[in-house]
């Protein structure tokens, strides 16, 4: 799929609390030289080929992941597979020289419609190539649910993972979307969860940390 992104004075309004107001002790201002992002490989049932973009906030504090076919779904009209979807991001990040960054927060958005006695999550984890994948965080909603559904992974300061100053990593995103019938009746009832960008609303926007690389 295309692995350019998008930035511009359009996606501003995706981005209205900057990161900067985490936590003044460690954030610098953003780098004035753009931060460029492309998707190197997507793997997974819920980021089919072409159903996954990616686009940086015009002041370097966030970028955003969208998706068109994020569904997990159980009950009438489901396959036996569909009850759990997952799709991994391999991005190649191009960040100005004398930078590091790391994720300080993740805010996850979709819709969900679940029957009373089901249940929906959202997982995600991320990792630099080479190094250790993050304990993953979830979030977990209870049917009787039917409305749009928003979760925030905050990363706390110390355990900020910074990417390695002078290195080219790539960086992964895992996420995960898995619904559960429990007590519901599958073979008269639907249940399903979304982390769908279809109406161009619901985005995954990852916030990101700043900081410079100590001087060789």
């Amino acid at each position: 799929m295309p692995g350019g992104l998008i930035a511009g004075a359009a996606l501003a309004a995706l981005f209205a609390s900057p990161i900067s107001t985490y936590d003044a002790s460690i954030i610098v201002n953003p780098p004035p030289d753009k931060i460029v992002i492309e998707i190197a490989t997507v793997n997974g049932s819920g980021c089919p080929a072409g159903t996954a973009a990616v686009a940086v906030a015009p002041d370097n504090t966030a970028f955003t992941v969208t998706y068109s076919d994020y569904l997990a779904q159980v009950g009438v009209g489901s396959k036996p597979t569909d009850f759990r979807k997952n799709c991994q991001l391999n991005l190649i990040v191009h960040v100005p020289q004398g930078f590091t960054y790391a994720i300080a927060s993740a805010d996850y958005r979709g819709y969900a419609k679940l029957e009373s006695g089901a249940s929906g999550t959202e997982k995600a984890s991320y990792y630099f190539q080479g190094s250790s994948v993050t304990t993953p965080i979830s979030h977990t909603f209870r049917g009787n649910y039917a409305d749009n559904w928003q979760a925030t992974d905050r990363v706390d300061v110390a355990a900020m993972v910074w990417a390695p100053c002078g290195e080219k990593r790539n960086f992964n995103i895992n996420t995960e979307l898995r619904v559960n019938a429990g007590s519901s009746d599958p073979s008269k009832t639907t249940s399903f969860m979304t982390m769908d960008s279809t109406d161009g609303d619901l985005n995954t926007i990852y916030h990101l940390a700043w900081k410079e690389c100590p001087r060789s």
